[in-house]
């Protein structure tokens, strides 16, 4: 049976957002505000809906331990407006995903007119009713989305193509896997989706336009190679991604091969073998002979078991571009990967600042498909331009809403480029970044003429904190600054600095576009000391005050256009205009405020010191009398 959410609703008289979570929790696809539900499960989505009516509206319910994003999303105010009342009501300085203490979330919620609720306060509620038997609906498990990275030389297209011939041959047709960019392995125990990208600075690429796709890294070292610089930059890039990482080591066949070597070195890197005792799985492989493979292959599938991958086939589709391309007497052709939902032939899309209906579907091995469901890859088309790698794709109901869509994502594009650069990172700009990011770490990527100037750099650099700011270096590694550490810096809004080294020029132009700063040095000293600077700079300004002079009001004087004046004499120190001032009367305060005119017989001037007679006049108070004492000062920053 069709139920409508308003309709519900309206029976049981809650808001139509309850509903709506009633059936998220039963797994139950909503669309077009209309779901389907047999009577069973409508009576418990019913039920749900009774015991979770929100109460008057005065307090909001969470549980302890709430960031600033967390207090917004229970609020229903922007991110920024709790950030603004942190910073400007309560003079602190916090990220979205800063972790409050009990009595700041009470307060800072206070200021939107509500109480806070504790959950553990809270009326207890029911666990979330189970489906019953042949409701519909519901996330299953779904492939893991595998890139492999690497040193070049040490195997990766060899341990793809190995993998690829073993597992899909049979299914190929004219090279087509390799075009497609995307490819997926079908084992007893399950499946596997690898994308057969050119390496981490295509990884990364892809994170920069805000696409995280890849679920599991693995890193290909060669075993008699070992460790190499380009080795260390795809560590960097994965960890950066917050992805595992499963470490293949490769060319086990070959003379010279040193296994423990491999090993040895990795907890260099933070990486530590679970022969060590660490979480990291290591395989020993061979692309040659297919030594390991096998093994390396159910790694995978164990690892993705524990990760728990899910994806409902039935939601609303959502995907992301791998690669797309112009093709002669094909037009602009995108290879998508799945991501929920299923994929159909006569959808209509919209893909970044294009959009399209599907024409044709094909597959990993070239043969036509109808449907795509999640961590699938299929090559498309019919979009009416070619999108960029990363790029969303999107359901869209009607062509109008996908065009509209489109030309919205134009015009803010449009519109983000003639506004000026990127909020990107500086350390000449730090002190803007962070009071309009909130930002507390001043990420880095160090790039050297040799290893041993790395290792004094970091050594250096990571003594350079204190309790507010944290110096994370992301990369640090020998060699030019490339395209890749520039790739790298603007996913993670990181400063690139090379000792004894040249930005090369690909990475110039690159950094220019994505409005990375680099700086090098040639002192290691001038190096530490702007990365001090810059910290320090990062740090809340402090301020004390500091005493200017003591003046006594001997007259009052009447004058018709200016209004009262205070004549005053100097008694100690000095008086500036525009000093702030405390006026005292028998002890007692009675305005705290500042200078408006200082004036000297006639004339207008700036300072006047100890002994000399003066005419004030008070920011907007005429309340002095004879015998007054004003203490003149002001206050100054404090290092």
């Amino acid at each position: 049976m069709q139920f409508n959410v308003n309709e519900v609703a309206k029976k049981i008289g809650v808001p139509p957002q309850v509903v709506v979570d009633a059936t998220a929790e039963l797994d139950i696809t909503v669309a077009d505000n209309v779901y389907e539900a047999d009577a069973d499960t409508q009576e418990l989505i019913e039920d749900y809906c009774r015991e979770h009516a929100p109460d008057d509206g005065s307090s909001v319910v969470m549980p302890k331990g709430r960031t600033p994003r967390d207090i917004a999303t229970s609020l229903g105010v922007p991110d920024k407006e709790v950030i603004l009342v942190l910073i400007k009501k309560f003079k602190t300085m916090a990220t979205l995903t800063t972790v409050l203490d009990d009595e700041l979330t009470i307060k800072v919620v206070a200021e939107f007119d509500k109480t806070v609720k504790w959950a553990e306060d809270a009326p207890a509620k029911k666990s979330a009713p189970k489906i019953p038997a042949g409701a519909s609906g519901g996330a299953i498990t779904r492939p893991p989305v595998v890139t492999i990275l690497g040193h070049v030389d040490h195997g990766k297209t060899s341990l793809l193509d190995y993998i690829r011939k073993a597992n899909v041959v049979s299914r190929e047709h004219g090279g087509i896997t390799q075009h497609i960019g995307a490819y997926q392995v079908n084992l007893p125990e399950g499946t596997i989706t690898f994308l057969d990208t050119p390496g981490h600075a295509a990884f990364t690429a892809m994170r920069a336009r805000g696409a995280q796709v890849t679920d599991i890294a693995i890193l290909v070292v060669a075993a008699d190679d070992g460790i190499m610089p380009q080795t260390q930059e795809a560590i960097s890039h994965a960890k950066n991604a917050g992805v595992p990482i499963i470490v293949a080591i490769n060319k086990i066949d070959k003379a010279g091969a040193n296994i423990e070597k491999v090993l040895m070195a990795l907890p260099q890197y933070e990486l530590v073998p679970e022969a060590y005792g660490g979480d990291i799985i290591c395989c020993p492989v061979s692309a040659h002979t297919g030594e390991g493979v096998p093994q390396l292959l159910e790694m995978i599938l164990l690892q993705a078991e524990v990760m728990d991958l899910k994806a409902d086939p039935k939601a609303e589709f959502r995907g992301v571009v791998v690669e797309a391309q112009l093709e002669k007497g094909r037009g602009p052709v995108a290879t998508i990967l799945v991501e929920e939902g299923t994929l159909k032939i006569s959808d209509i899309i919209t893909v970044g600042n294009t959009y399209g209906k599907i024409k044709a579907m094909t597959d990993y091995a070239g043969e036509r498909v109808k449907t795509a469901g999640p961590s699938q890859p299929v090559e498309i088309l019919g979009l009416n331009d070619v999108p960029g790698a990363g790029d969303k794709v999107v359901f869209a109901h009607d062509e109008r809403e996908a065009r509209d869509l489109a030309g919205e994502r134009i015009d803010a594009e449009k519109a983000r480029l003639n506004s000026g650069p990127k909020k990107k990172l500086s350390l000449r700009d730090l002190r803007k970044h962070l009071d309009a990011d909130v930002l507390k770490d001043l990420n880095l990527i160090i790039k050297a003429d040799v290893q041993g100037s790395v290792e004094a750099v970091k050594g250096l650099v990571e003594k350079v904190e204190n309790e507010e700011v944290k110096v994370r270096i992301l990369h640090a590694g020998v060699g030019s600054i490339t395209e890749s550490d520039i790739l790298l810096a603007s996913t993670a809004n990181a400063i690139c600095v090379g000792f004894n080294v040249k930005p090369e020029p690909k990475a110039k132009t690159e950094a220019a576009q994505q409005k990375v700063e680099i700086r090098t040095y040639t002192i290691i000293y001038e190096l530490i000391e702007d990365i001090e600077a810059a910290v320090k700079g990062m740090l809340e300004p402090k301020f004390e005050e500091e005493y200017h002079g003591t003046v006594e009001i001997r007259a009052v004087f009447k004058l018709t256009k200016a209004g009262k004046v205070a004549g005053s004499h100097i008694t100690d120190g000095k008086v500036i205009r525009n000093d702030k001032v405390r006026v005292t009367r028998a002890g007692e305060l009675i305005y705290n405020g500042s200078i408006e005119s200082l004036r000297n017989v006639k004339q207008d001037v700036r300072e006047m010191t100890a002994g000399q007679d003066c005419g004030l006049r008070f920011v907007n108070w005429e309340g002095f009398k004879e015998g007054d004492l004003v203490t003149a000062f002001d206050m100054v920053q404090i290092d």
